[in-house]
């Protein structure tokens, strides 16, 4: 079963350094990544009968760093039009 989680977070990561046009695609990848990590971490409380304390913390702050990207999203479509990557650094 951890080898499965294990999969996904190997294939997040290579969507992220393979799909590199467009930001949303690029926070979705980072959030399947985010997504393997919690129920690898899920998983090891669970075998391990520890709480849920520090898995409910890190859900905290993965939350605020899907909102703070969805933001970066907002903002570059209103100043540039477009979600691409390449505009970021056009001046």
């Amino acid at each position: 079963m951890n080898l499965f989680f294990l999969h996904m977070f190997v294939m997040g990561l290579i969507s992220l350094i393979l799909i590199r046009k467009h930001i949303l695609l690029c926070l979705m990848s980072l959030e399947f990544i985010v997504l393997s990590i919690l129920m690898m971490m899920m998983i090891y409380c669970n075998c391990f009968d520890y709480s849920f304390y520090i898995y409910i913390f890190y859900m905290t702050f993965y939350v605020c760093e899907g909102v703070l990207g969805l933001s970066v999203l907002v903002h570059m479509i209103r100043y540039h039009g477009n979600d691409y990557l390449n505009s970021l650094f056009l001046w």
